[in-house]
C-alpha cells in the first residue's frame, strides 16, 4: 500500500513563495506520471502540475493558472517529488495533494496553502 506524505504548506503573503514536497512509499515511484492537485473549499480537486517519467527522461506539464509561477520536479531515487510555487496569489489557497496521474494511489492527508495578506 502506498503511502503519500505532503508537507511545506503554510501561510503567505501575495507575491511569495513556498516549496511543497511529497514523498510516496511502498511503491516503484519511478514509473509513474507524478501530479500536484489542489482543492480550494467549495471547489473540485485539479491538477495544477505534472511530470512524466520514462525511458527518454521526463518532462513537465502545468495548468495554465501556474504556468510560469510554479515548477515541478521529482527524485526517484528518493520517491519524492517537489512543487516550487512562486509569485502566488490569493486564488492559490487551497489544500495540495501530490499522487500520480489520474491519481491512482491514496490521498495523503494534503498540506493548506494559504495566500493572504
Amino acid at each position: 500500500q502506498v503511502q503519500l506524505v505532503e508537507s511545506g504548506g503554510g501561510l503567505v503573503q501575495p507575491g511569495g513563495s513556498l516549496r511543497l514536497s511529497c514523498v510516496a512509499s511502498g511503491s516503484i515511484f519511478s514509473i509513474y506520471a507524478m501530479g500536484w492537485y489542489r482543492q480550494a473549499p467549495g471547489k473540485q480537486r485539479e491538477l495544477v502540475a505534472w511530470s512524466t517519467s520514462d525511458i527518454s527522461g521526463s518532462s513537465t506539464n502545468y495548468a495554465g493558472s501556474v504556468k510560469g509561477r510554479f515548477t515541478i520536479s521529482r527524485d526517484n531515487a528518493k520517491n519524492t517529488v517537489t512543487l516550487q510555487m512562486n509569485s502566488l496569489k490569493p486564488e492559490d489557497t487551497a489544500v495540495y495533494y501530490c499522487n500520480t496521474v489520474p491519481g491512482s494511489w491514496d490521498w495523503g492527508q494534503g498540506t493548506q496553502v494559504t495566500v493572504s495578506s
